[in-house]
């Protein structure tokens, strides 16, 4: 196992409306918020759905190629670097976005998620 889960990311223009509906769907509640961001869970500390606010936001229709679905996991790893070498030997590629705190990737079919420090 290189991490564990984290979070799944979902582009949208409104977090607020977003987050309710799934709220509402899965039973959670808001275990984080801050401007333009919106994470539900079960709890505080475990795997969370969030939403994250675009300015335009390409509205998915699947399964058309054209318009794909706009969301990303989020992996927990305790070494970043560790964690890089891991999934770069896995068949990802980084794209070479992030800070101290987060890494960005592609998976082998172009899917983007990121590693994030724990």
């Amino acid at each position: 196992m290189i991490g564990k889960l984290h979070a799944l990311v979902i582009d949208c223009e409104d977090p607020d409306t977003l987050a309710a509906f799934y709220q509402e769907l899965l039973g959670m509640t808001r275990v984080h918020e801050e401007d333009g961001f919106i994470s539900i869970g079960d709890a505080a500390g475990v795997p969370s759905v969030d939403f994250q606010r675009v300015e335009r936001l390409v509205r998915p229709q699947w399964p058309d190629a054209d318009h794909p679905q706009q969301m990303h996991v989020d992996v927990l790893v305790d070494d970043l670097d560790a964690g890089e070498a891991a999934v770069l030997r896995l068949g990802a590629t980084s794209l070479d976005a992030g800070t101290e705190t987060f890494r960005v990737y592609a998976d082998p079919s172009g899917h983007p998620f990121c590693l994030v420090l724990s």
